[in-house]
């Protein structure tokens, strides 16, 4: 039985620690492709182009739109975030699942194009840790902290959109439950209906 690819769009409030929960992911399976976004923010310490981000001028990522060339794009905080088109059919089609770590808005508009997709939305453990986690990256003053926190705030009443939770106290236990999910999401049904219908002609000629 061949084994698809499948899309799973992971979100979370900024600072929630969902690119470290990813990366983790990644790293202890081989099985996943993590799609790297464009945006048109300015890298942060340690970020690298083509590796966090494709890093974009606001010229450049329009024509990116105005080509078709992006699944999903958002404004986030007054700048550009969007998913390239060719390398995520690539890896789908090759049988890797594909994770979007995508905001809200892009994540909502993958959603109502492919009703299949897994929809997964990465908790703090509360609130208070989320603000510490925040603080604690160092890069964003007080000002675009708060503006972070509006913004959680507003998303947090469109969470009942998403599939599955996944509170990301412990990293490993993290890693683990988000493994879990899309793993199980291989097995349903709908998605093996190809292979269902061959142990039912199977069946046929044994009775």
């Amino acid at each position: 039985m061949d084994r698809k690819g499948i899309l799973v769009v992971v979100s979370g409030y900024s600072g929630v620690g969902k690119g470290t929960l990813m990366k983790a992911l990644t790293a202890r399976y081989d099985q996943y492709a993590l799609s790297i976004s464009a945006t048109t923010r300015d890298p942060r310490a340690g970020e690298a182009d083509g590796r966090e981000y494709f890093f974009k001028t606001e010229e450049a990522f329009e024509e990116m739109i105005e080509q078709g060339r992006l699944i999903e794009y958002a404004r986030y905080c007054d700048h550009y975030y969007g998913t390239p088109r060719d390398y995520v059919e690539a890896q789908l089609s090759q049988g890797r699942d594909v994770i979007l770590e995508i905001e809200q808005q892009g994540a909502l508009k993958v959603k109502a194009q492919n009703p299949d997709v897994l929809m997964l939305f990465v908790m703090p453990p509360d609130a208070q840790t989320l603000v510490e986690r925040l603080r604690g990256r160092e890069t964003e003053s007080e000002e675009v902290i708060h503006q972070r926190l509006m913004q959680a705030l507003e998303e947090s009443k469109y969470v009942d959109r998403y599939d599955y939770m996944v509170v990301n106290a412990d990293l490993d236990q993290a890693v683990e439950e988000v493994h879990q999910l899309i793993e199980s999401q291989h097995n349903m049904i709908k998605r093996n209906l190809d292979f269902a219908k061959q142990i039912q002609t199977e069946l046929k000629t044994l009775v």
